[in-house]
């Protein structure tokens, strides 16, 4: 796609644009505030840009008159971009116009890890576990009266170099009729042993020559949301995917609440049955979408923490919850697909990954494997956010692990008006620190419906850096403006009026929003840091971090570090790596290296019960301020906050002061 070059005036930022991109997103991530509260639906007609030099399409609405058009004024959220421009944004009072901008510049997203297929095949990697050899075996005879199977392995010995090979009994059932069906031109399937040495299995048989179509399923079973991939094992491709939430959510929307219902009669029966369920809708949606058959799938791989395994497998997770936090098994034997009730073949063998202790479990072992951690001479710090936070630092050498329970509020829980990721959240946001006017943007671009995650944490960080909030989270109430307000006795922000949503109503943030976000942070800042100091390392001794789970992609590193979630660091240091649990799956399905290195590094990881650790507490204390009691952690921050305290203060409806630190009181 082509480029273009945007320049914004009255403050000369000029950037990079591809073509037909949007003119809200593209001051947005240049940090060039332009007033908009509809989140990009064009609805509210606030973005008014003028377009001084250049072509562009769309941004004429009914809110703009003939002047306007004539003045070459387009609403910038509805308003594409089509070659170089100029663009001025309509000053809406005398102020310094470089506190309009983002200090930072461009927003910050960790940069995107993905796995090379070609890579895998570079290093010697690519060894499927399971694979697929054409045959065109000679007949039996008078004068050659070989067994069918004697003559199958004999082939398979001198056509492919195969040896210690073993015959399942399903297989040698089918054996007779389909060699003669198919005039003894058949494809056989072999599951390779995870430990060398030992026997590779022939687990199926099929007419003709197949060996282009062999597929692989990967699962991340997790607490709230199972996801399922669809893998092509000849060309590495991931070909579908697929989520759902877990049919277990209803029973108890954490790990605690689910092992309660499973102590009841029937209950670890229903909550096995219903995440087979789950996985079975996947399955059906996965191989639609590719139109691959399931006699097509040849294995597939499942991760997830603890608890999740122990429901899936039908064992009792009862003794997780109970000093001292035991699990049943961290290991687990490959077990046949059908017998776990999944709607595969009977070929199919079921691997799990192994966990390391009750709250980390197998998912967060898949992450380490997919990401590589398990190679790497550098010190990583591994962070999978979400509900149930697991975090992990080591190197190939060694690893320490631990979980801290962070809360719903990154997926939009306990959130007055919260959400999932969807169509509508609130994902971006900017405020004009001297107007206090926002500027929001919504995932789709439609009229905004609520807050997810990532939303969250921007507007937060937003409002604290324009001192609208201080460290505790409280509202500067003497801020006189109509989008502050006490509601109740609790002071709140409106993000957007009734008439500009599509639910009718203010959509606000409140303290109290604030505070579940404050705890949720504080929990896994204090985990990491707490986990470091257990094995005598600093943030400073951190080589790399890498952040997993749907969350971390839309994270703004900036605005995370600004509200105390992330370390303060250089952001080129952080990477994402989507779904770890689910890449761990995808790489055992295309490299047999991983599967015979995982139990080996499980016994390299360490878990650290961090409710038995006794600085946790003092470091969750302390971390339940925006950004930290220690605000020396983030040096950068507090620079920026001490440069704009003087600008602040010339501000007519701020009467209160500013504080060490940039927050008002």
């Amino acid at each position: 796609m082509s480029e273009h070059r945007v320049t914004f005036h009255p403050y000369g930022k000029s950037v990079d644009a591809v073509d037909g991109e949007t003119l809200i997103r593209l001051a947005m991530d240049a940090g060039v505030h332009i007033n908009a509260s509809c989140g990009g639906a064009g609805v509210c007609g606030k973005c008014r840009v003028v377009i001084e030099e250049g072509i562009v399409e769309g941004g004429i609405t009914e809110k703009l008159d003939a002047e306007d058009l004539a003045r070459g004024v387009r609403l910038a959220c509805q308003c594409r971009v089509r070659s170089d421009l100029v663009v001025r944004i309509p000053v809406e009072s005398e102020v310094d116009a470089s506190f309009l901008n983002k200090t930072a510049g461009p927003r910050k997203t960790a940069h995107i890890h993905q796995v090379s297929f070609e890579e895998l095949k570079e290093r010697g990697l690519f060894i499927p576990p399971v694979e697929k050899r054409y045959l065109e075996i000679p007949p039996p005879s008078r004068l050659d009266r070989m067994p069918d199977v004697t003559r199958m392995i004999n082939f398979l010995k001198m056509r492919y170099n195969e040896h210690r090979l073993v015959v399942r009994l399903p297989v040698i059932r089918k054996i007779p009729d389909i060699l003669r069906a198919a005039d003894f031109k058949v494809t056989v399937t072999l599951a390779r042993p995870v430990q060398p040495g030992r026997k590779t299995h022939i687990i199926n048989i099929e007419p003709g020559d197949t060996t282009q179509r062999n597929f692989a399923i990967g699962v991340d079973i997790g607490t709230t949301t199972v996801y399922g991939e669809l893998i092509d094992l000849v060309s590495g491709e991931v070909l579908a995917h697929h989520g759902e939430f877990n049919g277990q959510i209803s029973y108890g929307e954490d790990v605690l609440s689910r092992i309660v219902y499973a102590e009841k009669p029937g209950g670890l029966e229903k909550l096995h049955e219903l995440v087979v369920a789950t996985i079975n809708t996947i399955i059906r949606e996965i191989i639609q979408e590719a139109k691959v058959t399931p006699d097509e799938i040849s294995s597939i791989t499942v991760a997830g923490n603890t608890t999740m395994t122990q429901l899936l497998l039908e064992i009792t997770p009862r003794y997780i919850r109970y000093a001292p936090y035991v699990p049943a098994s961290t290991l687990y034997p490959p077990i046949p697909a059908v017998r776990l009730g999944l709607e595969l073949s009977d070929h199919v063998t079921a691997l799990v990954y192994p966990a390391v202790s009750s709250y980390v479990g197998g998912d967060i072992v898949a992450g380490v494997m997919g990401a590589g951690l398990y190679r790497t001479h550098e010190i990583t710090l591994y962070l999978d956010i979400g509900t149930n936070a697991e975090i992990v630092v080591g190197n190939k050498d060694w690893f320490a692990c631990a979980a801290c329970s962070a809360g719903p509020a990154f997926e939009g829980g306990g959130i007055k008006f919260g959400m999932r990721a969807a169509k509508g959240a609130i994902e971006d946001f900017s405020i004009d620190p001297f107007t206090l006017e926002p500027m929001l943007m919504t995932i789709g671009n439609v009229r905004p419906r609520g807050i997810c995650g990532s939303g969250l944490i921007t507007i937060v960080a937003s409002l604290l850096e324009a001192g609208v909030i201080d460290g505790r989270g409280k509202f500067d109430c003497s801020l006189h403006h109509e989008r502050l307000r006490d509601v109740d006795g609790v002071c709140e922000y409106v993000l957007a009026w009734a008439n500009e949503t599509q639910i009718g109503r203010d959509i606000t943030l409140t303290e109290d929003d604030i505070d579940n976000l404050i705890r949720a942070k504080g929990a896994i800042f204090s985990g990491f840091q707490t986990l470091l100091e257990e094995v005598g390392l600093r943030i400073e001794d951190v080589h790399r971090i890498v952040l997993a789970g749907g969350f971390g992609s839309y994270l703004d590193l900036e605005k995370a570090m600004t509200i105390g979630l992330l370390p303060e660091v250089d952001p080129e240091k952080i990477t994402y790596i989507g779904n770890g649990s689910l890449m761990g799956c995808r790489m055992s399905s295309l490299t047999n290296r991983i599967r015979r290195d995982v139990v080996e590094v499980t016994r390299k990881m360490t878990s650290f019960e961090l409710s038995e650790t006794p600085s946790y507490m003092t470091h969750y204390i302390a971390a339940l301020f925006l950004p930290h009691t220690d605000v020396d952690h983030f040096p950068k921050l507090k620079a920026r906050m001490d440069a704009r305290r003087s600008i602040y203060g010339t501000m007519p409806f701020r009467e209160s002061t500013v504080t060490e630190g940039g927050v008002t009181s």
